[in-house]
């Protein structure tokens, strides 16, 4: 049997709450094999389990799942108990489970949820030709001005006409990733990951460009629903393969020759039809040595090309260069005091005494610290995808504690 590895971070509701020496319980068939507790920052150990080879994900077959699942049980004091079902496991990977605990109340006091499998293991219903037909024809008005990548937006847990599937607010960043560890495997080659991110992408800032849902009277931004947008998994396992891709290009999305909007990047398993990626070719062309724009460029066309958003919606500051030890200016002063203000909800981030915009040894420590916390490579200098990781952690902090105080 070949290993994975799995982290799991738990939360009081939100990532700007992690819940300290909480319980936690890995469970296959029915039974516990580890137990563990989370520490001052709300996460474990990573663990080692047992999964299937990876050569299962190298072709497209349906005989041997290619990934092992396991349950994950996690209790805590006044929090109500909760399960998630189904965490996967792959050959090599680490796979990040943020699990959100809610408080106790006469109606909740335990959580079960599962999570549906990938779309190259089980199948779906394709995408919905009318969609890309009425896209086509350009039957919907373009709205903004602009290309945004939002700090949140609206997911409807189902099909468009279903009013009583819940919307959730997810992290731009988090519903990326969390479509991509849903629609292909995380084995896969780089560029073949990083082509499907940016199809992903694309899709997505396109709905959101084009106010496609609520040009029509839907108040959310997409559906979970692979019959008419991407697949989205509530609660779904993160993998670290395509989290640190995401982290790198979020802002990054292709465009079609002097169209202005985004590509509405369609995608299927296999496909031989114009104008849609298929991804189990598009692992195939990775294998082969292409480039993520030539793996896009075969199948959308010669004219796509990357571009980046010039606009980044609520992020409280704009990267501007690489910060690193013995640098000296005001971004590294409100860097550091951003980690400090971190510090309240994540205490294990050692605290920087008096700063000073000089970036010094406690800067260091204090950067390399929450690259650790956050799954980011531990260099200890604040590159972009650094920069935008704590942008949108101080954020998550600032607004609960404004919901606290105020």
């Amino acid at each position: 049997m070949a290993n994975g590895y799995l982290k799991i971070n738990v939360y009081n509701d939100n990532i700007a709450n992690p819940v300290k020496n909480a319980n936690v319980n890995i469970l296959k068939d029915n039974s516990v094999i580890y137990s563990t507790t989370t520490d001052e920052n709300g996460q474990t150990e990573t663990i080692t389990l047992s999964t299937v080879d990876k050569s299962y994900t190298e072709e497209e077959q349906h005989n041997i799942k290619p990934y092992e699942t396991y349950d994950i049980e996690v209790n805590s004091l006044g929090l109500a108990k909760t399960t998630i079902k189904g965490v996967q496991i792959f050959d090599g990977i680490t796979s990040t489970q943020n699990i959100y605990l809610i408080s106790i109340d006469n109606n909740i006091k335990e959580i079960v949820e599962e999570i549906t499998p990938n779309t190259l293991w089980e199948e779906y219903p394709a995408n919905n030709l009318e969609e890309k037909n009425n896209y086509n024809s350009q039957i919907n008005p373009i709205v903004l001005k602009e290309v945004i990548i939002p700090n949140y937006i609206i997911v409807h847990d189902g099909i468009p006409s279903n009013s009583n599937a819940a919307n959730y607010n997810v992290e731009f960043t988090q519903y990326i990733k969390n479509v991509a560890s849903s629609e292909i495997y995380s084995t896969w080659p780089k560029e073949t990951i990083k082509a499907n991110v940016l199809a992903i992408i694309s899709f997505t800032l396109n709905r959101i460009y084009t106010e496609w849902y609520k040009s029509r009277g839907y108040n959310f931004t997409i559906t979970s629903s692979p019959i008419y947008d991407q697949k989205y998994t509530r609660n779904g396992t993160i993998f670290d393969s395509i989290s640190s891709i995401v982290d790198n290009i979020f802002t990054n999305y292709i465009k079609k020759g002097i169209r202005m909007e985004p590509l509405l990047a369609h995608y299927k398993n296999e496909t031989n039809e114009t104008g849609y990626l298929s991804q189990w070719g598009s692992k195939d062309l990775g294998d082969k040595g292409y480039t993520a724009l030539e793996i896009l460029r075969y199948y959308y066309g010669n004219d796509i090309n990357i571009y980046e958003a010039k606009i980044t919606d609520t992020y409280p500051y704009s990267f501007s260069n690489t910060l690193k030890e013995n640098d000296c200016s005001i971004d590294i002063y409100v860097l550091q005091n951003s980690l400090n203000y971190i510090r309240g909800s994540y205490p294990g981030i050692p605290i920087i005494k008096n700063p000073s915009g000089f970036y010094n040894s406690e800067t260091t420590d204090a950067v390399k610290t929450f690259q650790k916390v956050f799954s980011l490579p531990q260099t200890g200098e604040v590159d972009y995808q650094t920069w935008y990781k704590i942008s949108y952690i101080l954020t998550a902090v600032e607004s609960l504690n404004k919901s606290v105080y105020y």
